[in-house]
């Protein structure tokens, strides 16, 4: 059994840290938790009537992540997920607090407004960095560039894969299919970048290295291959 070649995966903080696949397909999705390490019983559930204020079916999803606002509670975690709205490219804003969705809009009006040249080759984002003055993410291109960019500024650079931490991905720039961030690890961040043919990759943030690719079984990510 294979994973199916047409899904996205997001990443999620609040609570126990998750991934979500939306599986285009068939319109359903799954729920990985990372402390559990398997998929949580009861998926793949539909996605219609499960995400308030979203409402739109998984063939319309393009990626998504999640970014985390300093808060004096512990911050406040939003999921940001990019649609096709007819021809239209747009981002729906889900507090993960409330489990809800927040606002409806065109990129181009969006804060996510600079990305718009380069949405339809985004693969998925990693979130790099977070202090007090830059709150910076790695967007990962299918044509063998990423993006750096700084949500606090608004400074945007397009690097080649080629001599840097994710060179290794360029012989894979046509099999990407999605990515996601797990920050759940203790001391490090990992970026799982998933390939079509049941295979990922895994980028170490700490070790600066791409690891992979391995296969997609019950072995490496329990349950997720349930029909």
């Amino acid at each position: 059994m294979t994973i199916g070649k047409n899904f996205i995966a997001v990443d999620w903080r609040t609570g126990p840290d998750r991934i979500y696949f939306f599986f285009k397909e068939k319109n359903t999705y799954a729920r990985f938790d990372f402390e559990d390490n398997k998929v949580l019983s009861g998926y793949p559930k539909s996605v219609d009537g499960h995400w308030e204020g979203l409402d739109k079916p998984a063939a319309d999803l393009r990626f998504g992540f999640t970014t985390t606002t300093r808060s004096y509670n512990g911050g406040i975690d939003t999921l940001w997920m990019f649609y096709d709205e007819g021809d239209t490219p747009s981002v729906c804003e889900i507090s993960q607090r409330s489990d809800t969705a927040l606002s409806k809009t065109s990129v181009a009006k969006s804060t996510w407004a600079k990305l718009l040249p380069y949405y339809y080759q985004i693969v998925g984002v990693m979130w790099a960095e977070s202090s007090a003055t830059k709150e910076t993410y790695w967007f990962l291109l299918n044509n063998g560039n990423y993006l750096i960019y700084d949500l606090y500024s608004e400074y945007l650079e397009v690097l080649p894969f080629k001599d840097s931490p994710w060179a290794p991905l360029e012989e894979y720039k046509g099999r990407m299919m999605t990515a996601a961030t797990n920050d759940y690890p203790t001391f490090d961040t990992y970026f799982y970048v998933f390939l079509n043919d049941n295979q990922y990759l895994r980028y170490e943030q700490g070790a600066k290295k791409v690891f992979g690719p391995y296969t997609i079984s019950e072995s490496t990510w329990p349950g997720l291959l349930k029909d």
